[in-house]
């Protein structure tokens, strides 16, 4: 299996379809703007798990995307 992806790149992912087809807008995701600005900006940030979690709940993530957003954000802790 290659490379695990990194959290930004599952997040923005979900983010750009989540966004673009009208699910959520920003304002209801529940990110601060500071930390949405860390993560287009640092590739390596990782938000805390409190703000994974309400992310995955505020986007309307399927079991199975808020599954691949977790393992990335634990990985992207381990490194």
């Amino acid at each position: 299996m290659g490379e695990k992806e990194s959290f930004k790149t599952v997040f923005f992912r979900f983010y750009d379809r989540k966004i673009g087809d009208g699910t959520v807008t920003f304002s209801q995701i529940g990110i601060a703007k500071e930390e949405f600005t860390r993560l287009c900006m640092e590739p390596n940030f990782v938000p805390k798990q409190e703000t994974v979690e309400r992310l995955c709940t505020n986007m309307k993530l399927t079991e199975e995307e808020a599954k691949r957003l977790r393992a990335a954000a634990e990985a992207g802790r381990e490194s």
